[in-house]
């Protein structure tokens, strides 16, 4: 007889994962992120949701076309900061040289991904790692109010919030 899925009462805090640096690693991180903050209670086709996995999309990218090492994963963390509103995105590389953001000309295809990121996010940057490469990094606020860590559904969506438990 199968053992029900049984949820935690203490939400989970952190999501960290490693992905081929492929563009199909790329996509996969995407998703699973996607995921991960539906799973935390911010539904698909929200703000905060829809922001934050376009963040993931674009450092994921970076780390498969800039920051590919052959034979060398990525890895992806989703960091939750109830107290501060705040989700940590990091993306992890094994390439030595650091993001550049540039200014692309109106006619260049490529080149936008980090003056995407920092419209969108509060606040990103680089930071060095143990072993080579780098850890690139995004700040997103969380809705206010939001009681996260319960998976919600509709209701969620339509403004409804369930009545505060015991004090």
């Amino acid at each position: 007889m199968p053992i029900p899925h049984a949820r935690s009462a203490v939400p989970v805090d952190a999501f960290r994962q490693r992905f081929s640096a492929t563009r199909r690693g790329a996509r996969l991180a995407r998703l699973l992120a996607a995921h991960q903050l539906a799973e935390w209670g911010l539904p698909h086709g929200t703000e905060a949701h829809d922001t934050a996995v376009l963040v993931v999309a674009e450092l994921a990218a970076n780390a498969v076309l800039h920051g590919r090492v052959p034979g060398r994963d990525f890895a992806l963390s989703l960091l939750r900061d109830e107290t501060r509103g705040t989700l940590r995105i990091e993306v992890t590389d094994t390439h030595p040289a650091f993001p550049v953001r540039g200014t692309p000309a109106p006619e260049e295809d490529a080149g936008r991904g980090l003056l995407l990121v920092e419209a969108l996010a509060t606040d990103w940057g680089v930071q060095g790692r143990p072993g080579p490469g780098k850890t690139v990094w995004a700040l997103c606020p969380l809705p206010q109010g939001a009681r996260l860590g319960l998976r919600l559904g509709s209701e969620a969506r339509e403004g409804f919030r369930p009545a505060a438990g015991p004090a």
